[in-house]
C-alpha cells in the first residue's frame, strides 16, 4: 500500500549509487555461489563454513551465533548444519549439562575447502572494494568498542 504522507524527492546520485551498489552485490554473490558449486559444496554450506571460521573469531560458533550470522531461522540452521555434518564438513558438539547449547566446528575436510574458496574470493573482493564508495569501505565490519571483544 502507498503511503499518502509526502517525501523529499530522492538524489539522482543516491539512486544511482544504491543502483550500482546492489548490481555489484548481485554480480559478487554469484560469483560467490558458483565457487561455492565448483568446489562441490552448495552456496549455504560455504557461507555456514564461514561463520564457523570467522564470525565470532574463536574458530567455533554456537547454533544461536550462527542463525544471527546466516539470517535464518533456528530450526533451518540445525537442518544446515546436520547435513554439513553428514557431508563430513562440520562437526557438533553438545554440552554434557546443558544439551541445548550446541557448538559447530569445521572438519579438516571443511577447512580445506573454506581455505580454496576464500583464496579464489579474495580477488573477487578486492575487484568489489573498487567500486565501493570511500565511505562504505571504511564500514564493512562492525567496530569493536574499546573494552569490548
Amino acid at each position: 500500500m502507498r503511503s499518502t504522507k509526502k517525501t523529499s524527492p530522492v538524489n539522482e546520485d543516491t539512486l544511482r549509487d544504491l543502483a550500482w551498489f546492489r548490481y555489484n552485490l548481485r554480480k559478487f554473490l554469484r560469483f560467490s555461489e558458483k565457487a561455492a558449486r565448483q568446489y562441490g559444496v552448495t552456496p549455504q554450506q560455504h557461507q555456514l563454513m564461514l561463520g564457523i571460521a570467522g564470525y565470532t573469531g574463536r574458530g567455533w560458533a554456537t547454533l544461536s551465533e550462527l542463525t544471527e550470522f546466516l539470517q535464518e531461522r533456528h530450526n533451518s540452521v540445525v537442518g544446515l548444519v546436520e547435513r554439513a555434518a553428514q557431508r563430513g564438513l562440520v562437526r557438533k558438539t553438545q554440552d554434557i549439562e546443558d544439551r541445548r547449547f550446541v557448538t559447530v566446528f569445521l572438519t579438516r575436510s571443511g577447512e580445506k575447502i573454506l581455505s580454496e574458496l576464500t583464496l579464489l574470493h579474495q580477488e573477487e573482493v578486492q575487484r568489489a572494494q573498487a567500486w565501493l564508495p570511500h565511505s562504505a569501505k571504511t564500514q564493512l565490519r562492525p567496530r569493536k568498542k574499546s573494552g569490548v571483544v
